[in-house]
């Protein structure tokens, strides 16, 4: 049998909207290459979006025959309307979304069908599709994030006053409670949110018009245009609108900043869920087993969202290098833009919504949490501030509670509270019989109700906080 795999596939190419111009076209092969379908196919109805109010305004503006852009515009609505409905597939073999659409319009239409492009070009046209997306799906996005944070407050309210220890360096630091946390971690996602927010107003103008890099000579009418699609006004310059993709690098850094906030947030969960500590138990239906070992659950949804965080790490990085180099005008090179940032936005919004129904379903083992306070002597900071509070300057108060750290080590105690009144006064005449209760966890965290603090009532202000601000 012969062997074709190396022999060129010379079968016809679809339609093109450049084929005036070249005798000879790319052999199939190379076609596929430089083909785009495949990614720009979920912009399908933001084409015939931007399709129709272009025509609209090229039949107002009389650059086209009225009656002409009205039946473009009732075939364009009817071509949305079967993609919908699912009667009208892409075609796989288009060279991209624009000239699918185009070609469908001209097989039903005609000449009429030909119409379509006046006054612009493939690059004003993805251009306006990519915005028009982006415009739908990132507050969909949004959401996401307002759901996922309140179901972090809902449990953050249940578990306001539940202590646990707080570290850093991944040491055992101070008492804090799991409410606490988990607003810190809300707090996170609600500057997502607002990243998010932020790039959606500086990609609200429309480039329609800007043709290839130089307008148009015919009248075109940019304001109505914009106006009709729901963008807050045209661009300024004709070159920097096919040139731009800052809306894609600040979206894509927006994505991998709110993956990074996750993978902390999983390897907490990942830490707290080992048998080393216990703070929380997940369900059984967000956890996994193991092929060899019968006694395993397994975090591995925390952990495989930890994982998934370099992919939106990576993709900003593909960006940024993608235009690094770039000419300011348009170039084949911004055909590679879509796919890393789509895939940057399905895979937080996977992640955010596997994130959340672990979270809504994991339970803190409180008594364990309590049981960890206790060792480590998180009241040492709380030991200094007892006797600032009674007039000793902060560092001998500090030098003192430090003192009396290495007195606890050296006599197997795990505590300051585990020493006598009088051993507390040998080391200052300060300390009197109400620091036992000073300084245990629940005393350490009570106090603390500065604004940010850990204190139950503080917790449940921040939570009213966030709250307000989702619904703002």
């Amino acid at each position: 049998m012969k062997d074709n795999r190396d022999t060129p596939d010379t079968s016809p190419l679809p339609r093109v909207l450049w084929g005036g111009r070249l005798e000879e076209k790319p052999e199939a092969e190379a076609f596929a290459f430089q083909a785009s379908i495949a990614v720009d196919c979920r912009l399908a109805l933001e084409d015939v979006a931007g399709s129709r109010a272009h025509v609209t305004m090229l039949g107002r503006q009389g650059i086209i025959p009225a009656e002409t852009a009205a039946a473009l515009d009732r075939e364009l609505a009817r071509i949305a309307g079967e993609l919908e409905a699912g009667s009208l597939a892409v075609d796989p073999a288009a060279e991209d979304i624009h000239s699918f659409i185009e070609g469908v319009l001209t097989d039903r239409l005609g000449d009429a069908g030909r119409m379509v492009h006046a006054g612009r070009s493939r690059n004003d046209q993805v251009a306006v599709d990519f915005r028009l997306y982006l415009k739908r799906v990132v507050p969909e996005l949004r959401g996401e994030l307002a759901g996922t944070i309140r179901v972090l407050l809902n449990r953050a309210e249940e578990y306001a006053d539940a202590v646990m220890p707080g570290y850093t360096h991944l040491q055992r630091a101070q008492p804090v409670t799991a409410g606490h946390h988990l607003v810190a971690w809300s707090t996170a996602l609600e500057r997502d949110r607002g990243r998010f927010a932020d790039a959606l107003t500086r990609l609200d103008e429309c480039p329609l018009g800007s043709g290839a890099l130089a307008g148009s000579g015919l009248p075109l009418d940019r304001e109505a245009v914009a106006k009709a699609l729901g963008f807050a006004r045209p661009t300024l310059n004709a070159m920097d609108s096919v040139a731009d993709r800052d809306f894609a690098l600040e979206l894509g850094a927006a994505c991998a900043v709110t993956m990074i906030h996750l993978s902390r947030f999983c390897e907490d969960l990942v830490v707290w869920a080992s048998e080393e500590f216990k703070f929380i138990n997940l369900a059984e239906s967000w956890s996994t087993g193991s092929s060899i070992m019968p006694q395993k659950k397994n975090p591995d949804f925390a952990e495989l969202i930890r994982g998934k965080a370099g992919r939106a790490a990576g993709n900003l990085v593909t960006l940024l290098t993608l235009l690094k180099g770039l000419p300011y005008a348009y170039d084949k090179d911004l055909q590679e833009d879509k796919e890393s940032l789509f895939d940057s936005l399905d895979t937080v919004k996977a992640c955010l919504r596997m994130f959340r129904g672990m979270m809504g379903s994991l339970v803190f083992n409180r008594e364990r949490m309590e049981v960890a306070c206790v060792g480590g002597f998180l009241e040492a900071t709380d030991a200094a501030e007892y006797l600032v509070r009674r007039g000793l300057p902060f560092r001998k108060a500090h030098e003192t509670a430090a003192l009396l750290v290495r007195d606890c080590i050296q006599g197997g105690q795990r505590s300051i509270i585990e020493r006598s009144l009088g051993e507390l006064k040998a080391r200052s005449e300060l300390f009197e019989a109400d620091v036992y209760e000073a300084l245990s966890p629940a005393a350490c965290v009570a106090v603390r109700k500065l604004p940010g603090g850990p204190a139950p009532e503080e917790v449940r202000r921040q939570i009213g906080v966030l709250r307000k601000k989702l619904e703002d």
